[in-house]
């Protein structure tokens, strides 16, 4: 038989199994329904959570999708149908290409037009550039993949700007909105009156069991609907995952501002340790990347060893860079996080370091 996996007892990983076994999320959903609440319906929670999420966006309409790469491959294909136009462009690390198995294309006969630096933000003169009619330009808010950067308010209001100038749509990749939210420091109506249509998650930031939500006007939601249906999204009975995103919209939501300033102190312990540096510097959101002077093999070997002796786990995935000898790997913080100090993380980093031979 073989060996069970380690428990793991702390994580700075957002989506670590603490907290979030069976049990204790019906505890949770438990709290937000009684004997009357309706499974479906106009009172039922898909419907309650698809208008908060509306009102909060400030859009006329939302629609709850089981897949976040569903919600926004059917804004794409709108866009493209309205248009007449099968491009449609993006930053060259979008989720809609790095981790969808280019389904835009498979699926929906669309081409991504990669704009910009794969390690720089895109920029208006990125778009300017573009030379193609596109249907829709896409941004990520925060670039995940960039260790959760963003472009300035107004850098970002000329980028639309110009998209706009050239026919195109504009839609926002909002996953992590809540996160972004908390650098502009604007409501997420605000961020979101950019943008023709807008997609958030429900179980990144809001830790929801899955699913997402497509809000843009009343039009466009019904088309986004049909197609839905076609796609095999039109679910019954996903009250449980509209119910389990309620709850961290009731709780999560507002704990963002902490989450923020946890991150920036804890990446100038980190920093402060002389080794391992962080990216960006200062953290803009809950979002950072740590980077090690140690290759990705050695790491892997040395978080397992930290996991299977101690029970803490520092990172889900270790990315490999194109110098072997060093690595990276992402840090969201959330209330998993908020267990550790930052001296606990950047002492952990040395220690995982040292095992690692760096």
């Amino acid at each position: 038989m073989a060996d069970p996996a380690p428990r793991v007892r702390r994580s700075l990983f957002l989506h670590a199994p603490i907290g979030r076994g069976p049990r204790a999320v019906l505890e949770r959903m438990l709290a937000l329904v009684d004997d009357d609440t309706p499974p479906d319906g106009p009172d039922g929670p898909v419907a309650v959570l698809e208008r908060r999420l509306a009102a909060l966006l400030g859009k006329e309409s939302a629609l709850f999708f089981p897949s976040g790469t569903m919600a926004q491959q059917v804004a794409l294909r709108v866009h493209a149908e309205r248009s007449g136009r099968r491009a449609f462009a993006a930053h060259p690390q979008s989720h809609l290409d790095v981790w969808e198995e280019q389904g835009y294309n498979a699926v929906h006969g669309l081409w991504f037009r990669r704009t910009g630096d794969p390690f720089e933000l895109m920029t208006a003169e990125n778009l300017a550039a573009i030379g193609e009619p596109v249907a829709a330009v896409v941004w990520e808010l925060p670039q995940r993949d960039l260790g959760g950067l963003l472009p300035e308010w107004d850098d970002l209001c000329d980028q639309v700007t110009v998209a706009r100038a050239g026919g195109a749509a504009a839609h926002l990749d909002g996953a992590r909105l809540w996160e972004a939210q908390t650098y502009y420091r604007r409501p997420p109506a605000e961020i979101a009156a950019l943008f023709d249509t807008v997609y958030v998650s429900l179980y990144k930031s809001l830790l929801g069991t899955r699913g997402a939500v497509l809000a843009a006007d009343a039009a466009t939601v019904d088309v986004a609907r049909t197609w839905r249906q076609r796609l095999g999204g039109g679910i019954g009975d996903a009250w449980p995952l509209a119910l389990s995103a309620l709850v961290g919209l009731d709780t999560i939501a507002e704990r963002m501002p902490a989450y923020r300033d946890h991150a920036i102190a804890i990446a100038a312990a980190v920093n402060a340790g002389g080794a391992a540096r962080v990216h960006p510097d200062p953290p803009q959101t809950p979002i950072f990347h740590v980077h090690l002077p140690a290759s990705r093999r050695a790491v892997e070997k040395a978080g397992a060893e930290l996991l299977a002796e101690q029970g803490v786990q520092l990172y889900p995935r270790v990315r490999s860079g194109p110098d072997p000898s060093r690595c990276s790997f992402e840090v969201t913080v959330g209330e998993n996080a908020m267990d550790f100090s930052a001296a606990e993380v950047a002492a952990l980093l040395q220690e995982l370091l040292k095992r690692a031979g760096a």
